[in-house]
Order: structure tokens, then C-alpha cells, then sequence
């Protein structure tokens, strides 16, 4: 059962790796990331940060959505993380049990508009916001589980 997918720049850090897996009571996180995927430097490195009696699995997106469509994380409770709205946004394309996405950070760029104190946006960005919108997808911008949600679409109005 996926608990959550998240768009983080920064992938796993202390921050997803404590806070979000405790409040979720997830035992198993799923990168779903092309770079890190065929980086093995990044991926240890992401595994020292993984919280202890947590899995962690770091896959290609084309391998983790057919490894969700297919059903062999059905028996997990599972965190998804992303790095891109971009990512985000051909995941919930190709796995349609995805209906809501938490949106963590993105970094600040060049042409970016901030839209929280972590999300910045560019304008190819608000267009796939607004298409995962449109094909029912709740995007909430909330960076740790005590915060308040707040809708992403309501921000880049």
C-alpha cells in the first residue's frame, strides 16, 4: 500500500527519513530516480541515511513503476520519493492508484517562482501541477507531517 509519494530535491534526508516514516508507519521507501539508479555512490550514501528497520530500494522510474503496477509492493507500507515534478508527474501517468502527491522541495533556480518556503516552481512546472491537477491528483505542499497542508494549485494562482 503506497502511504505516500513525496517530491524532494534532496531525495532522503533526516527530515523524510524520521519524520514521515514514523508518522506513517512505513517500513519500506521506494527512490524512484534514473541518476541514482546507476549511481552507486549516491545510493550508498542514501542508504546510511535510511532510518534503521526501514527497506530502502532504489530503482530507474521505468523499473519502479512496473515494479507498483505489478503489485510486488502491495505488501509494504510504502514511501515513494521523487526528485522532480517532472517525475512525479509521469509516475501518476503510468500508476493511476496514485491520487494524491505530498510536495516537499524543489529547489530554487533561475525563472523559478516561490511558491512555499521550500517549493520553487518554474513555469513548465505549473503546467504539469495544473495537468496532475486536472487528471485528479491532490498535490499538497507540506514539508513534515505537523505542518499544515496546503494546496499546491491555490499557491501558484
Amino acid at each position: 500500500m503506497i502511504n505516500l509519494v513525496r517530491i524532494d530535491h534532496r531525495l532522503l534526508h533526516g527530515q523524510v527519513a524520521f519524520a514521515w516514516t514514523k508518522s506513517l508507519g512505513t517500513d519500506c521507501i521506494l527512490i524512484a530516480n534514473d541518476e541514482v539508479a546507476k549511481d552507486s555512490l549516491r545510493m550508498s550514501a542514501l542508504r546510511m541515511a535510511a532510518p534503521s528497520g526501514v527497506k530502502l530500494v532504489i530503482k530507474s522510474l521505468e523499473d519502479s513503476i512496473k515494479a507498483l503496477n505489478s503489485g510486488a509492493t502491495d505488501k509494504y507500507r510504502l514511501m515513494i520519493i521523487v526528485e522532480s515534478i517532472k517525475d512525479a508527474d509521469e509516475l501518476t501517468k503510468q500508476v493511476t492508484t496514485i491520487k494524491e502527491v505530498n510536495l516537499g522541495g524543489v529547489k530554487a533556480e533561475n525563472g523559478k517562482k516561490q511558491i512555499s518556503m521550500a517549493v520553487f516552481v518554474s513555469p513548465e512546472e505549473i503546467e504539469r501541477l495544473k495537468d496532475m491537477n486536472d487528471r485528479g491528483i491532490s498535490i499538497e505542499v507540506k514539508m513534515v507531517p505537523e505542518d499544515k497542508g496546503q494546496n499546491a494549485i491555490d499557491l501558484i494562482k
